[in-house]
């Protein structure tokens, strides 16, 4: 049952953007940001008569004569924050303000599909919501489904808002299968010209990439790159994701979803941005980058090569050795340590060798026999995939954590992509279509909805 984790993605985005870094990059003064362009026909000289705060409005609503209320609210946030492993009153109180809207809003949409659902005759029957309740007891908990509830209970949530979320996920997609999917079509012609798209780009570089883009005319191009500026500093001390600066900052359409733009090729980015991709190396921050209209910060999280075998898919056979500093360890302490502990690993005469290495040095000694190249950091894939069997990494740490080495005992090369079957095409094209009629079906939804706020 996959519908817990699923539906919280609104919530858990939001949890995301309210616990990041309290650090702010200032506005530089005298910064000025043109209106949107939009079909509506808003002057520029704008003047609001009276005050609007959404944060003063008390979270509750009746959605088409169903209610909503604070407490339902209340135990959805306590059950967010549970996912995230993070204590509601951990949460400061401006942004326990924005998440309680957030969730808010979705409960309106839970509210609205279980509505349209049965307006159709489509139900979900209490026992399937108590196997499906069951299974997420298993799969999210670890726990059982008799004992979730007083877990729940003790957080400040409840089975009951639970159920409703599993309910309203049941009921949508039992909703779209019936009234959806079958008015979706994907022609023979289509799922062939998408094949023969990839076969052409066959070897072909792609780049998955994240970016923060800031808008900028002439009129504030200094300030905005000032604050591009500072914004990158800000991201290249490693402090929080950079999904969440991205979240906070970037004013592209990509904002909500972290500045993700997904795997593209470089014909596909802007010129410049497909320079700095090229140049970049996995797990690499650039920027900023002047580009139309503003400037970029660039995060190249991998790349690879279309229906090519990829070096980073390959999985590595490891030995890893740790030599612990202990507590009070000075800088010049550990430092003749990892020098005594480089000297060792010259000793090294292939994986065979490595216990009784680790036995002089008084390291440990860890195996691992199914780690992919791409699952370490980007800083260790480079010297990883230069690395012969047998062969051992510069030692790396910290004097807090000690010393490693990594010793490759055996690689399994990854095979070239094979293309998609015809089916595998046609599936993903459909499956694509119904998302995007259910978000249309969902903004209609959201139109005719009589909702009253309390």
């Amino acid at each position: 049952m996959k519908s817990f984790a699923a539906g919280q993605a609104l919530s858990v985005a939001a949890l995301a953007m309210a616990m990041a870094a309290q650090a702010q990059v200032p506005s530089q003064p005298g910064t000025q940001q043109g209106a949107p362009e939009s079909s509506l026909d808003i002057p520029a000289n704008l003047q609001i008569f009276g005050k609007v705060d959404p944060n003063v409005r008390k979270p509750t609503a009746i959605v088409n004569d169903t209610v909503i209320t604070g407490t339902d609210v209340d135990q959805r946030l306590a059950l967010v924050a549970s996912y995230n492993n993070v204590s509601v009153d951990k949460i400061p109180p401006e942004d326990r303000d924005r998440l309680r809207l957030q969730i808010l809003r979705q409960l309106i949409d839970e509210t609205l599909q279980i509505q349209e659902a049965k307006s159709v005759d489509v139900t979900v029957t209490p026992s399937e919501i108590q196997q499906a309740f069951d299974r997420t007891a298993v799969g999210n908990f670890k726990t059982t489904g008799d004992k979730l509830p007083a877990y729940l209970r003790s957080i400040g949530s409840s089975d009951r808002v639970l159920k409703r979320e599993i309910e309203a996920e049941l009921a949508w997609q039992r909703y779209l299968r019936r009234r959806v999917t079958p008015f979706v079509n994907v022609g023979d012609e289509e799922v062939k010209g998408i094949l023969d798209r990839m076969k052409a780009a066959q070897g072909t570089q792609e780049f998955n990439v994240k970016e923060i883009y800031l808008k900028a005319d002439a009129s504030n191009e200094q300030q905005v790159y000032a604050q591009a500026r500072a914004l990158l500093a800000e991201v290249q001390k490693g402090q929080q994701p950079f999904e969440n600066f991205a979240r906070q900052y970037s004013e592209a359409s990509t904002r909500s979803a972290g500045g993700d733009l997904g795997w593209v090729r470089a014909s596909v980015l802007p010129p410049e941005l497909a320079q700095a991709a090229q140049e970049m190396q996995v797990g690499q921050v650039a920027g900023p980058i002047e580009t139309e209209g503003g400037f970029s910060i660039l995060y190249l999280t991998d790349k690879r090569q279309v229906l090519t075998a990829d070096p980073r898919s390959a999985r590595l056979s490891l030995k890893q050795l740790t030599v612990r500093f202990p507590e009070g360890t000075t800088q010049a302490q550990a430092t003749a340590r990892v020098a005594t502990f480089a000297n060792g690993l010259r000793e090294l005469k292939g994986c065979g060798s490595v216990d009784a290495v680790a036995q002089t040095l008084g390291a440990e000694v860890v195996d691992n026999d199914s780690v992919q190249v791409r699952q370490l950091p980007p800083q260790l894939q480079e010297v990883m995939l230069r690395l012969q069997i047998g062969e051992s990494t510069p030692p790396f740490g910290n004097p807090q954590e000690g010393v490693r080495a990594l010793v490759l005992c055996g690689r399994d090369d990854s095979q070239a992509s094979a293309l998609p079957r015809p089916d595998q095409v046609q599936n993903q094209l459909e499956q694509t279509r119904v998302n995007l009629r259910a978000q249309q079906k969902l903004r209609d939804l959201r139109r005719d909805a009589v909702i009253e706020y309390r």
